[in-house]
């Protein structure tokens, strides 16, 4: 067992618990003085709950003496600190989507991926931060301001999972929930140093949301490792009354994930999704030697890549007419309370017609019904999971990427939204760092409803390589 209970991993804080080593309480002051610490520099936790905290750990302890009586194993996340993404609702504890408009908002109840952590056992800390309403890469808002990159302060943390990103590098907890449409789990995973995946649309449910039938967004496990982001997927994934489109899926059990065999894995590798999309060098510097450590597991790869002929269009279609039904009508009486590249994409989807979304469905269908094909010939595909490395905070977004221009916020997150209609898992493993100790990750992704393959094949290139290992130096960074 670890000396320094925020270094441990999920799966260790439950172990020990269960074992009597240390206490549920012990856990949690382990990590509220970490948070103490380095959240002020980082920013990654907006809205912290002690007393809860403190309340839920002590009664966590009395259920552990009772379990132990009885001879009854802990629950999966039994003890184990998280602080939720700030556009799950949290019931007594403000909400604010990152907005103005709800800086002051108390939900009532619990969104699902919250109700089920804390059922399985998790202590709810606080809420971690997201840019406004999610939308884009780079999490700052107005009303916390901007969150920081533990490996490096002054430089972003992703987004729109960027606080849970943060918050698992600085150890202020060992997992995370988050959300994706364009790359919200994957991009701030990657930046981070940490381990984000994007289930199969359907596998974590969405009971609450007013889209139930959109293919782009979805709510998924972050963690330090793979193993600890398979146990929240067991916890998070199963089937929802209230969504028609939930199910079983490729559901992980809570036992610790099985590392594949890659010897004779068929890889596809698109460094620039075929050309689709820019990739600055020093990404792909640090990723073609991670590509290469799948040969040398035995893997054969390829250059190649999938379908994508109509993806921009489709997801940009789809997301903007999603958003206008979000927040459309606020946006005509409230112009002004929305930031500049929300109001943008929310007026996008205003100009579509029906026929416009019809035609996107339309096009999302052909694009799952090629990616099974591509994945009869081929096991798994790599890919970048963002064209650039983690640029300077105070920055909105990337305008270029080696000098080739990007014309709007949405542009550089091309290299997991592209990826977005096909429905299929993808996942983001730490793979190196660039000469300047910033953090990139590599994109893995199999077909529809393959999870917990795909959790396989990432822990053997985890094993293989052991980047996420590598910790931030914050305690200096601070001093």
């Amino acid at each position: 067992m670890v000396d320094d209970l925020t270094e441990a991993t999920a799966r260790e804080l439950v172990a020990g618990q269960q074992e009597g080593t240390f206490s549920a309480r012990e856990v949690l002051a382990a990590h509220l003085e970490r948070i103490e610490r380095d959240n002020p520099v980082v920013n990654a936790i907006v809205t912290l709950d002690r007393e809860g905290a403190e309340q839920a750990a002590a009664a966590a302890d009395e259920a552990a003496v009772r379990r132990r009586a009885a001879g009854v194993p802990l629950a999966p996340l039994h003890g184990v600190p998280i602080s939720f993404k700030d556009t799950h609702a949290t019931a007594g504890l403000r909400t604010t989507y990152g907005s103005p408009l709800h800086a002051d908002d108390v939900p009532a109840t619990d969104d699902e991926v919250v109700r089920r952590a804390q059922a399985a056992g998790a202590v709810r800390v606080g809420k971690t931060n997201v840019p406004e309403f999610a939308a884009g890469s780079h999490t700052f808002n107005e009303v916390f301001g901007a969150t920081h990159n533990p490996y490096a302060i002054g430089r972003t943390a992703g987004g729109s999972s960027g606080g849970a990103a943060a918050a698992l590098a600085a150890r202020f907890q060992p997992v995370a929930d988050g959300s994706d449409m364009g790359g919200s789990l994957r991009n701030p995973a990657a930046m981070c140093n940490v381990v984000g995946l994007r289930p199969t649309p359907g596998l974590v449910p969405e009971p609450t949301t007013g889209v139930v039938f959109s293919p782009l967004a979805v709510s998924g496990p972050m963690g330090r490792t793979v193993d600890d982001v398979s146990l929240l997927l067991s916890v998070l994934a199963g089937p929802h009354r209230d969504d028609p489109l939930s199910h079983h899926g490729d559901r992980p059990g809570a036992a610790t994930v099985t590392t594949a065999d890659l010897c004779g894995l068929r890889v596809a590798w698109a460094p620039t999704l075929g050309g689709r999309i820019p990739v600055e060098r020093q990404v792909l510097d640090v990723l073609e030697p991670a590509v290469k450590v799948f040969a040398e597991l035995g893997a054969h790869v390829e250059d190649t890549c999938l379908d994508l002929d109509g993806s921009d269009e489709a997801f940009r279609t789809l997301r903007a007419a999603e958003f206008d039904l979000l927040w459309g009508d606020r946006l005509a009486v409230q112009p002004d309370a929305f930031k500049a590249d929300l109001a943008w994409n929310i007026r996008q989807g205003q100009r579509h017609t029906g026929r416009d979304v019809l035609q996107a469905f339309a096009e999302v269908t052909r694009l799952q019904r090629a990616a099974h094909e591509f994945f009869d010939e081929y096991d798994v595909l790599l890919a970048p999971v963002s064209q650039v490395a983690p640029f300077p905070v105070e920055q909105a977004w990337p305008t270029d990427v080696d000098g080739i221009a990007l014309h709007t916020y949405l542009d550089w997150m091309a290299a997991s939204y592209l990826l977005t209609p096909l429905g299929v898992p993808a996942i983001s493993v730490p793979a190196g760092f660039t000469p300047d100790g910033l953090p990139i990750g590599l994109q893995v992704v199999t077909r529809a409803r393959t999870d917990s393959t795909l959790l396989g094949i990432a822990a053997a290139f985890e094993a293989a390589t052991g980047h996420g290992r590598c910790a931030p130096r914050l305690p200096e960074v601070l001093s």
